[in-house]
């Protein structure tokens, strides 16, 4: 039996804590803004032993994500599965789903903008799709509630037929979360009014619900 003290064990935690803290400043400051040595002295870390476990600001800013990711996870579990929302008429439970985004946009701005942040990184650094695997499967995948909800429409005749459902999905979410992130990111040009950012994100729902609904 290991020893909770063990060399990897200590690595571990080690580990664990650099992401935690990375994580809060991230969401705190920006990416771009948070140095390793930041990290590091908030950690208790040093700045060598980070760069052997990461290797670049990058890696560890992947990691952060993933850990954030997870968190996300743990607070929207067992919603979706409840009796209650279950018991929903298929395209209500459609609905429901899509309105999540709201919720990641009213009660996460600072995830959210930095999720931004982090997908232009990822572009600028061009990473390769190897090192961001673990990054995947943190990310929410919501489409298999999504197909339950919509097969449950099917069958309690709330929602139509559609060719490729998992297009619809695919396009609604990215439409959703993009424009999530734009919102989040304030107004740029003299037109621009972001003072009923929730209502434009309703607009879009409310636009893909009457798609999906039937007549």
């Amino acid at each position: 039996m290991k020893s909770e003290f063990s060399a990897q064990n200590l690595k571990t935690r080690r580990i664990h804590r650099a992401v935690e803290v990375s994580a809060q400043l991230f969401l705190r400051d920006g990416i771009e803004a948070v140095k390793m040595t930041d990290i590091a002295d908030e950690s208790g870390i040093g700045v060598a032993t980070l760069y052997r476990y990461f290797g670049t600001k990058t890696g560890i800013a992947i990691a952060a994500m993933t850990h954030l990711w997870e968190e996300l996870k743990r607070m929207f579990s067992g919603v979706f599965d409840s009796d209650v929302f279950k018991s929903q008429p298929g395209i209500k439970q459609v609905g429901d789903l899509m309105r999540m985004f709201i919720v990641l946009y009213e009660a996460h701005p600072a995830f959210m903008r930095l999720l931004g942040e982090f997908d232009l990184l990822l572009m600028s650094e061009d990473v390769p799709k190897e090192l961001l695997k673990e990054y995947e499967r943190s990310v929410i995948d919501f489409y298999p509630i999504f197909e339950s909800a919509y097969l449950a429409g099917l069958a309690d005749g709330t929602v139509r037929e559609i060719e490729q459902f998992k297009m619809f999905y695919l396009s609604t979410a990215h439409s959703l979360m993009e424009l999530s992130k734009k919102l989040i990111q304030g107004e740029l040009l003299p037109s621009d009014d972001f003072s009923v950012a929730s209502m434009e994100l309703e607009t879009v729902i409310n636009t893909a619900v009457y798609y999906l609904k039937k007549e």
